[in-house]
């Protein structure tokens, strides 16, 4: 009998010129056309598997294509097929494989962010009823608190941007697209539109849900997760890890396995791992600033004529430039969103992008970071923390101590000079425009400001308008990425703890909401495998 395969057909461009037609279509006959081409067999079931914008400049002119991939079923493939542009795709579904002797006690999964949620749903689906402990609040609950500390600047250190149900990524754009290869994205993506997400996560090369969407996601997640004999416990922080039990609200709660996916911003955990003798160690990260344009005048750079056409949606960027081992980049670019205060402590300015899945803000914002090395700051986790809080203590007090931020102009950031202008032509976002202009090169280290300068210079020949001297720049972004790594060994156990499994963004094995999610899911398939649920 033969074996009917799912083959993928990439870089398939379908130029762009504005006329109304289906550029979805003459996408998948081009496809089909191809295929059979380059292997002599009719396909079936053609179905986009990616799509994407490409409006890069070719010999100074403006080109607009859609670039697809295409997935199909074929049958008779020819034996030994080897194409650059085709390739057979693995099997998607799972491979579980559990162990033979039962766990002691449930699992217990501390944070619900998505390491976490991806970890419990995928213990949960298999019968292991796992216990999740979050720090913060769910999701309704969470809404309220960051809505009180936007309008009024009165935080909940507990239940805010960075901790409640979702973890960070609730309250961003929900972007999904992820550098890492590997076969479990595609069950993650899969597994968010069950959840409630829209189908076009599925094939856009760079697929966001909107943190409108984005909540009912996680809501629905956590039903998921309870109705099948999970437990999801809200304002329960994990304070202390023993042997066999970790320490909540008093309670010592034992567990046959233990799943450490607090977020990169869990800094008290990080100190209570230190204490307790974890093998924890620095990792490069990047600090920056968030920088705003209107998102018409990014249109109009990279569309030109035809900027404002639904069928091209809102432009996107995404940018770097490099002197010698530094870097200045582009990171987490929201189009049509706002600038969200993202502090986790009472002392701290911290910010971040978000946007609602319509994109249908004025502006257009991103990060806008400076590598930091290990040596920058001494080569220590606690130096790591460190240089992260001294930033964020620094724009606190720069602004007033009361959760207003610290802004600066690009025209006076490039200028030097002392921070005077005001905001006229692009309007900070950042809490309806709560911020304080103030000299931003008095707070950032040299190095740091030195590369922003030139990254902005850089970024302004690449996209016409990025460094307009009214673009508002506000600070600091530092929450880019875990600045430490709690060390495991090839079984995802913490070096020196069994059955302890540091796990996605927090513990530092991931970036984004993707990857971490696939940590969650990888972590959740090594306890599997190797114990059966408890009895």
């Amino acid at each position: 009998m033969t074996k009917t395969k799912i083959i993928r057909i990439s870089d398939i461009k379908i130029a762009y010129d504005g006329r109304k037609a289906d550029y979805d279509g003459e996408a998948m006959e081009s496809a089909r056309r191809l295929i059979y081409g380059k292997t002599g067999v009719k396909p079936v079931n053609l179905v986009i598997a990616k799509k994407s914008v490409d409006a890069r400049r070719m010999n100074g002119r403006r080109s607009i294509s859609f670039v697809y991939s295409v997935s199909a079923e074929v049958e008779g493939l020819p034996r030994g097929f080897s194409d650059r542009d085709i390739k057979v795709c693995a099997d998607p579904e799972l491979e579980i494989r559990k162990g033979s002797g039962p766990l002691e006690h449930r699992p217990v999964v501390v944070g619900f962010g998505p390491a976490g949620m991806f970890c419990a749903l995928t213990l949960a689906r298999n019968g292991y009823s796992p216990l999740v402990l979050e720090r913060g609040d769910p999701v309704d609950e969470r809404i309220r608190r960051v809505e009180a500390f936007v309008r009024d600047g009165i935080l909940d250190t507990e239940s805010n941007v960075q901790f409640g149900a979702g973890g960070a990524g609730t309250f961003s754009d929900g972007k999904l697209n992820t550098r890492i290869n590997d076969p479990l994205a595609g069950h993650v993506l899969r597994t968010l539109r069950s959840l409630g997400a829209p189908e076009d996560i599925l094939y856009k090369a760079k697929p966001h849900v909107g943190t409108d969407v984005l909540r009912e996601v996680v809501r629905n997640a956590d039903r998921e997760i309870t109705r099948l004999g999970g437990e999801i416990r809200y304002r329960a922080l994990a304070s202390h890890i023993g042997s066999g039990y970790v320490s909540c609200g008093g309670t010592e709660i034992p567990y046959g396995a233990l799943v450490l996916a607090v977020g990169h911003s869990a800094r008290d955990t990080y100190g209570d791992l230190l204490a307790s003798g974890f093998a924890v160690e620095p990792k490069p990260f990047s600090v920056g600033v968030r920088i705003e344009h209107l998102q018409d005048d990014i249109d109009r750079a990279m569309f030109g004529e035809f900027a404002g056409d639904p069928e091209l949606g809102h432009a996107e960027y995404q940018l770097s430039y490099r002197k010698g081992d530094r870097g200045c980049y582009t990171f987490c670019m929201c189009p049509g969103g706002i600038v969200m205060p993202s502090s986790s402590g009472d002392d701290e300015i911290v910010t971040n992008g978000m946007s609602y899945r319509a994109r249908d803000g004025r502006n257009a914002n991103s990060a806008l970071c400076v590598s930091v090395h290990p040596a920058d700051y001494g080569n220590t986790p606690e130096g790591a923390i460190g240089f992260q809080k001294e930033l964020e203590r620094k724009a606190f007090r720069a602004a007033g101590a009361d959760f207003t931020a610290p802004a600066e102009t690009a025209g006076d950031f490039l200028g030097g000079g002392k921070a005077l202008n005001g905001f006229t032509k692009i309007m900070p976002t950042y809490r309806d425009g709560k911020v304080k202009i103030c000299g931003l090169a008095d707070l950032l280290p040299p190095f740091v400001t030195g590369m922003l300068r030139e990254g902005i210079s850089d970024f302004g020949r690449k996209i016409r308008g990025f460094d307009d001297p009214a673009a508002p720049l506000t600070g600091f972004e530092t929450r880019t990425s875990s600045p430490v790594r709690i060390t495991r060994d090839g079984s995802c156990q913490a070096q020196g703890r069994p059955g302890v499994y540091p796990c996605g963004e927090g513990a530092g094995y991931a970036g984004g909401i993707v990857s971490a999610a696939v940590d969650g899911i990888r972590v959740a398939l090594r306890i599997m495998e190797e114990h059966s649920p408890a009895l």
